[in-house]
This record gives structure tokens, sequence and C-alpha cells, in this order.
């Protein structure tokens, strides 16, 4: 544990000194990430971004214009970056092909998530991108403190913080010359979140608990839900709820005579426009809640403690302020 402090302590300092007096980028510089080392001398051009977290960041940095495509995509863009967005192919709604990233002639390609470039990327391995002069850059949330080669989504290895989102904002921000605005950004991040805190602290949930259920590879199989290390946990430990999942995994699958077995306060489901799977509609998430003779008999069901937030709410990502802040608002109308 002691460990975990310390890392999380090394994050916050190597964040501070790099945004705190904002200013511009003295190109080269060299940028470590997850173990890899890349040297940009310039702002990359024709940025591939993978996963929405990592995208609505760089458009919020101002970066949209040195981007050439996304990909994965859980919702509409927020409509603050409508009008960047605009002006960005979209290569691929879910993963997209290594040769449709390659064929963009990327000088950077950034992801949300590890298993799209990883050790067993979905989309290509970094070594493979390295090969052809490809920086790549994995959003520090995913790849530091967690090994995603153990469970489906990986395993926490330590504590969440937010300082993670913070330190992939700040070395974004240094990479694509926009310090100024990533310092801006993290500090209005901090306050909103520290505005949250405060008013569910006005809320007295003490001994209220929760579940996450982010979705299901089908309604019939045991459903995706938040584990007790990750961002998620961030969020209901940051407001005031316990966490009933027990497992280190970012979403294990968990039985749902064990999850009513806990009998969580309230149940938290994601809304997406995604449709990988059918339990991704959060429609159906509702109609099985209220209609599977196990579900329907919890507690948080029957007496419509059911709260909705989107999907990228749930992960490490600029909305996962804006999800605290709406089930804080939730949690408030429910009080009255």
């Amino acid at each position: 544990m002691l460990i975990s402090r310390l890392a999380v302590a090394a994050v916050g300092f190597a964040l501070s000194a790099s945004t705190a007096l904002g200013g511009s980028t003295a190109y080269p510089i060299s940028v470590t990430n997850c173990g890899f080392t890349f040297e940009f001398k310039k702002a990359p051009q024709n940025v591939v971004s993978i996963g929405q977290g990592a995208t609505e960041i760089l458009y919020a940095l101002g970066a949209g214009d040195n981007m050439a495509g996304t990909a994965l995509w859980f919702a509409k863009v927020l409509p603050e970056y409508e009008a960047a967005n605009a002006n960005v192919a979209r290569i691929a709604d879910n993963a997209p092909s290594f040769e449709a990233v390659i064929g963009k002639k990327p000088g950077l390609v950034t992801t949300q998530f590890e298993w799209m470039i990883g050790k067993q990327g979905v989309v290509g391995t970094r070594e493979q991108f390295r090969d052809l002069n490809v920086p790549t850059y994995i959003m520090p949330d995913d790849c530091e403190g967690k090994d995603n080669l153990v469970g489906a989504d990986g395993t926490r290895k330590g504590v969440y913080t937010p300082d993670f989102l913070y330190k992939g904002i700040g070395q974004l921000a240094e990479i694509f010359d926009r310090q100024d605005k990533g310092a801006n950004l993290i500090a209005d991040l901090k306050a909103r979140q520290k505005k949250a805190a405060e008013q569910a602290k006005a809320l007295d949930l003490k001994g209220a608990s929760a579940v996450f259920w982010f979705s299901s590879a089908d309604l019939d199989l045991d459903p995706y839900v938040a584990g007790k290390l990750g961002p998620s946990a961030y969020i209901m430990k940051t407001i005031g709820l316990k966490n009933v999942i027990e497992s280190a995994e970012e979403w294990p699958t968990v039985g749902w005579e064990t999850i009513a077995k806990a009998n969580p306060t309230y149940v938290v489901i994601a809304r997406m426009d995604r449709r990988r799977f059918p339990a991704d509609d959060f429609q159906k998430k509702l109609e099985y809640l209220k209609t599977d003779p196990v579900t329907s008999q919890m507690d948080a069901v029957k007496n419509g403690r059911i709260l909705i937030v989107d999907a990228d709410a749930m992960q490490s990502s600029l909305r996962m302020v804006q999800g605290m802040e709406k089930l804080v608002k939730d949690l408030a109308e429910r009080k009255k």
C-alpha cells in the first residue's frame, strides 16, 4: 500500500512539474509513456485517436486541427466539441484496423485503452507502430498501476486516482504545445470534482452502496460491473457510496445472485450509443432489471433507485466529473 501511495505522489509531482508553469513547449521534447519513449520535434500532425475519452481530451486542448481520424466511440461527441469533431474523419465506430490507422500517415496515435494498442492490441502492438516510426501514446490511467493481461479489461494493482488522468492531459498538452489549456483544464476538473464531493457530503449518504453496470456480453450472462479499484470505484468513494463489488478487475463479470445478496442501495447503469452487445442499450438494461426474477426483487429496483450516466463517465475521462455531477444531482432529487 505504501508503494501505491508513493507511486501516486510521484505522478502528482511529475504533473505539477510539467504543467504548473504553462507557457510554450520547447521542442524537441522527449516523452516517456508506459515504458516507451518518443521524441517530438514539433507538434504532431495527422493524429489518430482511438477511444472517445482520449479524443475529447485532444479536442479540449484545441488539437483538433492536428487530427486526421478517430475511432472507438461510446456516444455522441460532447456538444462543445461538435465543430472540431466534424472536421475529423471517423475511421471506425469501434476498433479500427491497423491498415486504416497507418493509412492516415499519423504523426502520433493516441489511445484510451491499452487493449487497443499494447502487448495484445486489437489494433496492433506498440512495436508494430514503432517499426514504422509512428509514436503511440496510451492514456496513463489505463496502463500505469494496471495489468491489462489479467482479466477481460485488466486488473488494477492499486487504487485509481484522477492524478493519472491529469498526467495524461499534462503530457498531451506539452506534446501539442497547449500547456496553458492543459493547466486550465486540469484546474477546472479539480474544482468541479471538489464541488461535487462537497455537495454529496451534504446529502449524508452514510451507509449507502451501489453497483455500476457497464454492459453484458448477453443479457442472460453475468454483467460487467465496476471493480473495487478503478475509476467508477473512485467516483463512488468520492460521493460517499460503497461499492459492493470486491474484485480488483476493472470490469469483472459478477452474477446477479451475488449482487442481489449484497443488496446495493443504488444500481447505476451506463447509457451509450454503441451497440456491440444487446445490453449496451440502457433501455434493455432497465427492462432486464425490472423483469428478471432475481434483479426485480432487489430493493434498489423495487424502489426505483436506478441511476443513469454516460458510459464514458464510468471511465477515466473528461466525462467522469460530469458523471459525478449528474449522480449528485440525481441523488439530491431523490432526497426531496
